[in-house]
Protein backbone atom coordinates (compact mmCIF):
# COMPACT_ATOMS: atom_id res chain seq x y z
CA UNK A 1 0.00 0.00 0.00
CA UNK A 2 2.84 2.37 0.86
CA UNK A 3 4.49 1.67 -2.49
CA UNK A 4 1.20 2.30 -4.29
CA UNK A 5 0.67 5.59 -2.45
CA UNK A 6 4.21 6.65 -3.19
CA UNK A 7 3.68 5.82 -6.85
CA UNK A 8 0.48 7.83 -7.01
CA UNK A 9 2.13 10.77 -5.27
CA UNK A 10 5.01 10.67 -7.71
CA UNK A 11 2.56 10.53 -10.60
CA UNK A 12 0.72 13.57 -9.22
CA UNK A 13 3.93 15.53 -8.95
CA UNK A 14 4.83 14.72 -12.52
CA UNK A 15 1.43 15.85 -13.72
CA UNK A 16 1.78 19.31 -12.19
CA UNK A 17 5.53 19.70 -12.53
CA UNK A 18 5.08 21.88 -15.62
CA UNK A 19 2.76 24.35 -13.88
CA UNK A 20 3.90 27.17 -11.61
CA UNK A 21 1.35 29.04 -9.53
CA UNK A 22 1.45 32.85 -9.74
CA UNK A 23 -0.60 35.77 -8.53
CA UNK A 24 -0.81 39.08 -10.39
CA UNK A 25 -2.00 42.66 -10.33
CA UNK A 26 -3.03 44.66 -13.40
CA UNK A 27 -1.12 47.83 -14.29
CA UNK A 28 -1.23 50.18 -17.27
CA UNK A 29 1.57 49.64 -19.76
CA UNK A 30 2.26 53.37 -19.65
CA UNK A 31 1.39 55.87 -16.93
CA UNK A 32 2.60 59.32 -15.94
CA UNK A 33 1.95 62.19 -13.55
CA UNK A 34 1.77 65.47 -15.48
CA UNK A 35 2.79 68.84 -14.03
CA UNK A 36 3.67 72.30 -15.34
CA UNK A 37 7.38 73.07 -15.44
CA UNK A 38 6.55 76.77 -15.15
CA UNK A 39 4.80 79.17 -12.81
CA UNK A 40 1.53 80.95 -13.53
CA UNK A 41 -2.26 80.85 -13.48
CA UNK A 42 -4.14 78.09 -15.30
CA UNK A 43 -6.35 79.78 -17.90
CA UNK A 44 -7.56 76.80 -19.95
CA UNK A 45 -8.20 73.11 -19.28
CA UNK A 46 -9.18 71.09 -22.32
CA UNK A 47 -9.75 67.62 -20.80
CA UNK A 48 -11.54 65.91 -17.95
CA UNK A 49 -11.34 62.53 -16.24
CA UNK A 50 -12.02 59.91 -18.90
CA UNK A 51 -10.86 62.08 -21.82
CA UNK A 52 -8.96 60.17 -24.50
CA UNK A 53 -5.95 62.09 -25.80
CA UNK A 54 -3.30 61.72 -28.48
CA UNK A 55 0.41 62.25 -27.99
CA UNK A 56 1.16 65.97 -28.25
CA UNK A 57 -2.39 67.15 -27.52
CA UNK A 58 -2.46 70.32 -25.39
CA UNK A 59 -4.48 69.47 -22.29
CA UNK A 60 -4.02 72.68 -20.27
CA UNK A 61 -2.33 76.08 -20.53
CA UNK A 62 -1.10 78.89 -18.28
CA UNK A 63 -1.70 82.57 -18.88
CA UNK A 64 1.41 83.57 -20.88
CA UNK A 65 0.52 87.06 -22.13
CA UNK A 66 3.69 88.56 -20.61
CA UNK A 67 5.91 85.89 -22.15
CA UNK A 68 4.16 86.26 -25.50
CA UNK A 69 4.80 90.03 -25.49
CA UNK A 70 8.47 89.51 -24.70
CA UNK A 71 8.72 86.90 -27.45
CA UNK A 72 7.23 89.32 -29.99
CA UNK A 73 9.67 92.04 -28.94
CA UNK A 74 12.69 89.75 -29.35
CA UNK A 75 11.34 88.48 -32.67
CA UNK A 76 11.04 92.06 -33.95
CA UNK A 77 14.57 92.91 -32.77
CA UNK A 78 15.91 89.86 -34.55
CA UNK A 79 14.25 90.96 -37.78
CA UNK A 80 16.01 94.36 -37.74
CA UNK A 81 19.36 92.91 -36.70
CA UNK A 82 19.09 90.53 -39.65
CA UNK A 83 18.45 93.45 -42.01
CA UNK A 84 21.55 95.25 -40.71
CA UNK A 85 23.60 92.09 -41.16
CA UNK A 86 22.32 91.60 -44.70
CA UNK A 87 23.30 95.16 -45.63
CA UNK A 88 26.83 94.68 -44.32
CA UNK A 89 27.09 91.31 -46.07
CA UNK A 90 26.37 93.05 -49.38
CA UNK A 91 29.33 95.43 -48.90
CA UNK A 92 31.60 93.22 -46.84
CA UNK A 93 34.53 93.76 -49.24
CA UNK A 94 34.64 97.49 -48.45
CA UNK A 95 33.76 97.58 -44.74
CA UNK A 96 35.72 96.81 -41.63
CA UNK A 97 35.68 93.04 -40.99
CA UNK A 98 35.35 93.55 -37.23
CA UNK A 99 32.19 95.59 -37.79
CA UNK A 100 30.70 92.76 -39.81
CA UNK A 101 31.64 90.29 -37.07
CA UNK A 102 29.85 92.49 -34.55
CA UNK A 103 26.60 92.30 -36.49
CA UNK A 104 27.01 88.55 -36.95
CA UNK A 105 27.46 88.18 -33.21
CA UNK A 106 24.39 90.32 -32.48
CA UNK A 107 22.33 88.26 -34.90
CA UNK A 108 23.37 84.93 -33.31
CA UNK A 109 22.69 86.29 -29.83
CA UNK A 110 19.20 87.41 -30.82
CA UNK A 111 18.53 84.00 -32.38
CA UNK A 112 19.52 82.33 -29.12
CA UNK A 113 17.38 84.73 -27.12
CA UNK A 114 14.38 84.03 -29.33
CA UNK A 115 14.88 80.27 -28.93
CA UNK A 116 15.02 80.73 -25.16
CA UNK A 117 11.79 82.75 -25.14
CA UNK A 118 10.13 80.08 -27.28
CA UNK A 119 11.19 77.43 -24.75
CA UNK A 120 9.61 79.48 -21.94
CA UNK A 121 6.40 79.77 -23.93
CA UNK A 122 6.35 76.02 -24.57
CA UNK A 123 6.46 75.37 -20.83
CA UNK A 124 3.13 77.15 -20.41
CA UNK A 125 1.39 74.39 -22.38
CA UNK A 126 0.92 70.96 -20.81
CA UNK A 127 0.88 68.23 -23.47
CA UNK A 128 0.04 64.53 -23.45
CA UNK A 129 3.30 62.53 -23.56
CA UNK A 130 1.64 59.53 -25.25
CA UNK A 131 -1.73 58.28 -26.48
CA UNK A 132 -3.85 57.56 -23.44
CA UNK A 133 -6.74 58.38 -21.15
CA UNK A 134 -6.91 60.92 -18.32
CA UNK A 135 -7.60 59.15 -15.01
CA UNK A 136 -7.15 62.03 -12.54
CA UNK A 137 -7.52 65.83 -12.58
CA UNK A 138 -6.18 67.81 -9.61
CA UNK A 139 -6.62 71.45 -10.71
CA UNK A 140 -9.14 73.91 -12.10
CA UNK A 141 -9.02 77.10 -14.17
CA UNK A 142 -7.72 79.92 -11.98
CA UNK A 143 -5.45 77.75 -9.85
CA UNK A 144 -1.88 78.97 -9.41
CA UNK A 145 1.00 76.59 -10.08
CA UNK A 146 4.70 76.89 -9.33
CA UNK A 147 7.52 75.58 -11.44
CA UNK A 148 9.64 75.45 -8.29
CA UNK A 149 7.20 73.17 -6.46
CA UNK A 150 5.89 70.67 -9.00
CA UNK A 151 2.32 69.58 -8.41
CA UNK A 152 0.60 66.81 -10.33
CA UNK A 153 -2.19 68.30 -12.43
CA UNK A 154 -3.25 65.19 -14.33
CA UNK A 155 -2.58 61.47 -14.29
CA UNK A 156 -2.58 59.69 -17.62
CA UNK A 157 -2.34 56.03 -18.55
CA UNK A 158 -2.45 53.99 -21.72
CA UNK A 159 -6.05 53.55 -22.83
CA UNK A 160 -6.22 49.78 -23.34
CA UNK A 161 -2.67 48.37 -23.15
CA UNK A 162 -2.08 46.57 -19.87
CA UNK A 163 0.54 44.43 -18.17
CA UNK A 164 0.01 41.76 -15.55
CA UNK A 165 2.67 41.92 -12.86
CA UNK A 166 3.12 38.30 -11.82
CA UNK A 167 4.75 36.97 -8.67
CA UNK A 168 5.88 33.36 -8.34
CA UNK A 169 8.08 31.40 -5.93
CA UNK A 170 11.80 31.95 -6.41
CA UNK A 171 12.48 28.21 -6.46
CA UNK A 172 11.13 28.21 -10.04
CA UNK A 173 13.69 30.75 -11.28
CA UNK A 174 15.20 28.17 -13.64
CA UNK A 175 11.84 26.81 -14.75
CA UNK A 176 9.92 29.91 -15.81
CA UNK A 177 11.05 31.40 -19.13
CA UNK A 178 10.03 34.25 -21.41
CA UNK A 179 7.45 32.89 -23.83
CA UNK A 180 5.81 30.52 -21.34
CA UNK A 181 2.01 30.47 -21.38
CA UNK A 182 0.13 31.96 -18.44
CA UNK A 183 -3.45 30.77 -17.92
CA UNK A 184 -5.24 33.01 -15.47
CA UNK A 185 -8.49 34.22 -13.99
CA UNK A 186 -9.29 37.71 -12.79
CA UNK A 187 -10.88 37.99 -9.36
CA UNK A 188 -14.65 38.06 -9.81
CA UNK A 189 -14.51 36.69 -13.36
CA UNK A 190 -14.92 32.97 -14.06
CA UNK A 191 -13.50 33.18 -17.58
CA UNK A 192 -10.02 31.76 -18.19
CA UNK A 193 -7.57 33.90 -20.18
CA UNK A 194 -4.24 33.09 -21.81
CA UNK A 195 -1.13 35.21 -22.18
CA UNK A 196 2.60 34.90 -22.78
CA UNK A 197 5.35 35.94 -20.40
CA UNK A 198 7.14 38.87 -22.03
CA UNK A 199 9.59 39.79 -19.27
CA UNK A 200 11.11 38.25 -16.14
CA UNK A 201 12.61 40.58 -13.55
CA UNK A 202 16.28 39.75 -12.88
CA UNK A 203 16.00 39.62 -9.08
CA UNK A 204 14.13 37.94 -6.25
CA UNK A 205 12.51 39.84 -3.41
CA UNK A 206 14.52 39.00 -0.30
CA UNK A 207 11.49 39.46 1.98
CA UNK A 208 8.80 37.59 0.06
CA UNK A 209 11.11 35.19 -1.82
CA UNK A 210 9.13 35.97 -4.96
CA UNK A 211 10.20 36.77 -8.51
CA UNK A 212 8.20 39.09 -10.76
CA UNK A 213 7.31 38.67 -14.42
CA UNK A 214 5.11 40.49 -16.92
CA UNK A 215 2.38 39.38 -19.27
CA UNK A 216 0.98 41.84 -21.80
CA UNK A 217 -2.82 42.20 -21.96
CA UNK A 218 -5.56 44.56 -23.12
CA UNK A 219 -8.76 46.14 -21.87
CA UNK A 220 -8.52 44.97 -18.25
CA UNK A 221 -9.31 47.43 -15.47
CA UNK A 222 -6.14 48.70 -13.82
CA UNK A 223 -5.83 47.63 -10.19
CA UNK A 224 -7.60 44.28 -10.52
CA UNK A 225 -5.82 41.15 -9.36
CA UNK A 226 -6.05 37.40 -9.88
CA UNK A 227 -4.04 34.23 -10.16
CA UNK A 228 -3.18 31.43 -12.52
CA UNK A 229 -0.58 28.95 -13.66
CA UNK A 230 2.52 29.37 -15.77
CA UNK A 231 2.92 26.42 -18.09
CA UNK A 232 6.59 25.66 -18.55
CA UNK A 233 8.16 23.06 -20.77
Amino acid sequence: MKKLFAGMLLLGINLIAGEVYATFQVEATKSANLAFDSSGIINHIFVDIGSVVKKGDVIATLDNSDLQAHFTMVETNLKYVKKDLDRYEMVKDVVDASKLDTYKNQYEMKKSELAYQQALLNKTSLKAPFDGIIISKEAEVGDAVSGQLLKTIFEIQSKSERKLILEFDQKYHKTVKVGNTFKFKIDGDDKTYNGKISKIYPLANTKTRKIKAEVMAKDILVGLFGDGYITSK
